[in-house]
């Protein structure tokens, strides 16, 4: 009984560890700190067990307690009657109280205060708070479990529209469709990060480090990767309309590809390589490793070129527009090809660069609303600005239901005739 209630007491002792560390959320899991320096230390006092075991292979007529790992501390071998003090663990050293033992005859004595009133000091608004910030983080995932559902379901029906009208199928259309299916793998990627990492509550993400949870954070580095390089090809294309009017589009779309899947592959192919070589820890989710700016300087420069890009295309636009040479129709097609990117590189653009360098655990809230909450409705934006508000597509649309009226009207008027006939 007495066994069971200190186990009770220890595993409370952990979960306030874990609690109180996540008021500085710094990492993916903020409770693996405290969780691996628990194990380290358990892990020291393994040893010292083993050497204090084989010590008394040898003397057999010592006697007194032996080493002791209880959970949280590591108990020393003393003799009987000595009295060991230790203080609470590092993460809750703003509590002075000692934790003393007593060595008898029968073994170690129970702890004089528990861990949990000695280290842990009682705040309700903390607690308040807590409960508060796992509310939050719980109404996010709803919100973005749906956001990427609406993206989905929007974006598989554009590409379904895309490759049924053939005519819609150029340069143009080629990179929308390339943009759509990184947006789509994107989504993929973070239900199944979810489902592989954070389904089941009762594994120790600290610990975890399996060829499967390490495969799902690289396919989902890559499908990030590769959507923020296919915004950018959107910005550059558009720049590519602006300057060469009369070049050979389809000359650039190799080189469009080759940024927009060749640069996030070699760049996931360099840090697998080096995670694996000399950072092959945890489910490589640690955004606290210097090996995360392999995946966050390109990131970065993507950010950062498209907002240039962003620029520049504007200034072009404002002086093509308001030129006296230029005719009404020439100045249609330039406000027609820049509508749909220019909303969409200020939207999925510049709101990055509010964050982009600042460390991880700043403006966390704001950060998590616009990267997960808005973040996830970009691909149904995507398909509702490049495909259903799209005047090509709505007129192919309108169309086929023209089309598939007169055939009906057709059909039925013969066989009217038919009938009336016999």
């Amino acid at each position: 009984m007495e066994k069971n209630i200190m186990d009770l007491n220890h595993g409370f002792v952990i979960w306030t560890l874990i609690v109180s560390t996540c008021e500085g959320v710094k990492t993916v899991h903020p409770e693996c700190s405290i969780v691996l320096h628990l194990q380290k230390k358990e892990a020291e006092c393994q040893l010292k067990i083993g050497f204090t075991q084989s010590l008394l292979n040898f003397n057999a007529t010592d006697t007194g307690c032996l080493v002791e790992w209880d959970g949280v501390n590591c108990w020393p071998a003393v003799s009987v009657g000595e009295r060991v003090s230790v203080s609470c663990p590092p993460p809750l050293l703003n509590s002075h109280e000692l934790i003393t033992r007593t060595c008898t005859a029968e073994g170690w004595s129970r702890l004089s205060v528990p861990y949990y009133s000695a280290c842990f000091q009682d705040n309700s608004t903390e607690q308040e708070d807590t409960g508060h910030r796992r509310e939050h983080f719980a109404m996010v995932k709803l919100i973005y479990t749906v956001g990427y559902g609406v993206s989905i379901g929007s974006l598989c029906i554009a590409v379904f529209i895309f490759c049924i009208f053939r005519k819609l199928l150029c340069t143009r259309t080629y990179i929308h469709l390339n943009l759509f299916s990184t947006f789509i793998l994107r989504a993929l990627a973070v239900f199944v990060k979810d489902a592989v990492l954070f389904a089941d509550e009762t594994i120790n993400h600290c610990t975890v480090s399996t060829v499967l949870c390490k495969a799902v954070v690289t396919f989902f580095q890559y499908c990030v990767l590769s959507n923020f390089y296919w915004l950018l090809v959107e910005g550059l294309y558009l720049q590519t309309l602006l300057v060469f009017t009369f070049a050979r589009k389809g000359t650039f779309f190799w080189w469009y590809t080759l940024i927009g899947w060749g640069t996030p592959s070699v760049t996931v192919i360099i840090w697998t390589f080096l995670k694996q070589k000399y950072d092959n820890y945890g489910c490589w989710d640690d955004i606290d490793s210097g090996y995360w700016w392999i995946i966050k300087i390109p990131i970065l420069l993507s950010i950062f070129v498209n907002f240039v890009v962003f620029v520049n295309i504007s200034r072009m636009i404002v002086v093509k527009t308001k030129t006296p040479k230029s005719n009404g129709g020439g100045r249609q097609l330039y406000r027609r090809l820049a509508k749909s990117t220019l909303l969409l590189i200020p939207l999925f653009g510049v709101h990055y660069t509010v964050f982009a360098l600042f460390p991880e655990h700043v403006g966390l809230e704001a950060r998590l609303f616009f990267e997960l909450v808005l973040g996830s409705f970009q691909g149904f934006i995507v398909a509702l600005l490049y495909c259903f508000m799209n005047t090509e597509v709505q007129n192919e649309i309108r169309k086929e239901i023209e089309k598939y009226k007169s055939q009906t009207d057709n059909n039925t008027l013969q066989m009217a005739t038919q009938e009336f006939t016999a």
